[in-house]
């Protein structure tokens, strides 16, 4: 005569020997999971024991794994133990995700789904979610003609190298980024004066922001190029300079390692046309010579307005002799309508350096006799520039 043995989700006959009466039990009573007290039941016998007795069945399911059976409903529980197990794992793999946090090491985490916000990450037995903004560029530049969630669905079963942000095991928030990882792992490769070929990324009032093509041909970084330093043109609207996608040339103008950010610059790549045409600016037969403003009046070239007071300070600086407005002239097209001021790279004849001033068209000449080098005067026009409102 047969008798049941209880699986998971079904029920299965164990087959009788014709040559004994009782089936051959011993796998089941040898098992290391199974309690030592079992009463093996005739299908009859278990039936009402089933309907008749209000303890929980025992149900052994691949493994000899033991799941309680409640014998009203027939609705399958784990065990407290097996509970308390989980709800240990889940808490050591909280503070797992804190240390990441602290540490700032990469976990390499697989992509569970997505949805409109952004994926859904498996970090040991816990999940995350990383926002569509935390992506690395390189994903959208390899396929600009895909959505984001096109771009995510392709993700899906993948392994993304990733930092985690944010793990508040109280308000259950787990924030991964994979552009800090991508920074990790690539900013050494970024330097001061590196030129690099860029995308143009989403284009802001202020500047646009482009990401970093490098040697292995995918996109890992971004930055921005402010809008001062896009061209040497006084721009109104950066829109109509470069709009998204398009591919630039950019140079490296700063790197701040503690807020991974870089700064970029497509106009330092050219040079200043004001340089390149000076004498055609201010003309030698335009040249006036003033009175040193160490002393008397200025004639013939009027100030800039609010130079004269950027002069008379520089020569209140220890090292600076003498200020002197040498020539004007006029560019063609407007660079800014603020004053600007000019250091050229012109060697010192005499330790005499030529500063350049411009303002809207207008460009001044101003010779400064001193004995600092480059560096001392930058730094003496920066703490002018601290003192004049």
């Amino acid at each position: 005569m047969p008798i049941f043995s209880v699986t998971l989700g079904s029920i299965s006959f164990l087959s009788v020997s014709a040559s004994h009466s009782q089936p051959d039990l011993s796998p089941f009573l040898n098992s290391p999971k199974v309690p030592p007290k079992l009463n093996v039941k005739t299908p009859s016998q278990w039936n009402q024991h089933h309907y008749h007795n209000h303890h929980t069945a025992k149900v052994f399911v691949s493994g000899n794994t033991e799941i309680d059976q409640n014998p009203d409903t027939g609705i399958l529980q784990r065990p407290a133990a097996w509970e308390a197990a989980r709800q240990t794992r889940i808490s050591s793999d909280w503070k797992a995700a804190k240390a990441y946090k602290d540490s700032g090491l990469i976990y390499n985490a697989r992509v569970e789904s997505f949805n409109d916000g952004g994926l859904l990450l498996r970090f040991y037995s816990i999940f995350g979610f990383l926002p569509y903004p935390q992506l690395s560029p390189m994903h959208s530049c390899k396929e600009p003609d895909k959505s984001i969630q096109e771009i995510a669905r392709g993700l899906v079963g993948s392994i993304m190298p990733v930092k985690v942000i944010l793990a508040d095991e109280d308000n259950r928030k787990l924030i991964f980024s994979e552009k800090e990882a991508a920074w990790t792992k690539f900013s050494k490769q970024v330097n001061l004066g590196d030129v690099f070929e860029a995308r143009v990324g989403n284009v802001k009032d202020y500047g646009a922001f482009v990401h970093l093509r490098f040697p292995d041909g995918l996109y890992h970084l971004s930055g921005l190029i402010h809008i001062s330093e896009v061209s040497w043109d006084l721009i109104l609207d950066l829109r109509d300079i470069i709009k998204e996608r398009d591919e630039v040339r950019v140079k490296v103008i700063g790197v701040d390692r503690e807020k991974s950010r870089i700064h970029l610059s497509m106009k330092q790549l050219e040079e200043d046309p004001l340089l390149e045409t000076l004498d055609k600016v201010i003309p030698q037969s335009g040249s006036a010579d003033l009175d040193s403003l160490n002393g008397g009046d200025s004639i013939g070239i009027e100030p800039l307005p609010g130079l004269e007071t950027i002069l008379e300070e520089l020569l209140k600086e220890d090292g600076i002799y003498d200020v002197r407005i040498t020539r004007q002239g006029f560019e063609k097209r407007v660079v800014s309508q603020d004053l600007q001021l000019w250091l050229s790279n012109a060697p010192p004849t005499n330790q005499r350096f030529t500063l350049l001033a411009r303002a809207g068209r207008q460009v001044q000449e101003i010779h400064l006799t001193t004995s600092l080098d480059q560096e001392g005067i930058k730094k003496a026009l920066k703490r002018v520039l601290e003192r004049v409102p």
